[in-house]
């Protein structure tokens, strides 16, 4: 139960729709129940959100087609923009900045949603549950280098979204 609010916020990441996830949720909630007795000492925390993944996926899988999604590799002056904050770099707040700062977060929020469903779930998992590469890999279960790969892309993507709607 203490971890509820975390799975369906995954989950709501990964459909798209509020909905969705709590049926998502509800199905992990069976599954984890089902399983507690195999849990052995550990993250209880990753075990949870690795159930409610799996059935975020399941969910995917039987009610929306799948896409084909082609992804290149960050250019040089792309990867300088991510380190150096490019156009999320903050200013000094007034009222002005606020109110932009709120468009900029529907912004974001519209562009993680556009995101192809690997990398949401890596950018979802690292910045908003605040999971470590090592654990995002537990519940994705990739290699860690995978995990810093998508999330590479992932960033790089936004950043291209979010220049996308500046303009």
């Amino acid at each position: 139960m203490p971890r509820l609010d975390e799975g369906y916020r995954l989950a709501r990441w990964l459909t798209g729709s509020a909905s969705d996830a709590e049926n998502v949720v509800q199905e992990a909630c069976i599954r984890a129940y089902r399983a507690i007795e195999n849990f052995a000492e550990g993250n209880a925390r990753a075990w949870f959100l690795t159930i409610v993944r799996n059935a975020a996926y399941s969910w995917l899988q039987r009610h929306r087609p799948s896409k084909l999604v082609s992804l290149e590799d960050m250019p040089i002056e792309a990867q300088h923009e991510v380190e150096t904050g490019g156009i999320l770099v903050a200013a000094v707040p007034t009222p002005e900045d606020l109110l932009l700062a709120k468009q900029r977060s529907v912004a974001l929020k519209n562009a993680v949603e556009k995101l192809p469903l690997h990398l949401r779930e890596t950018l979802v998992l690292r910045e908003f549950h605040g999971l470590s590469y090592r654990e995002i890999a537990a519940i994705s279960n990739v290699p860690t280098g995978t995990v810093m790969s998508r999330l590479a892309k992932a960033r790089q993507s936004l950043l291209s979204l979010l220049k996308e709607t500046d303009h």
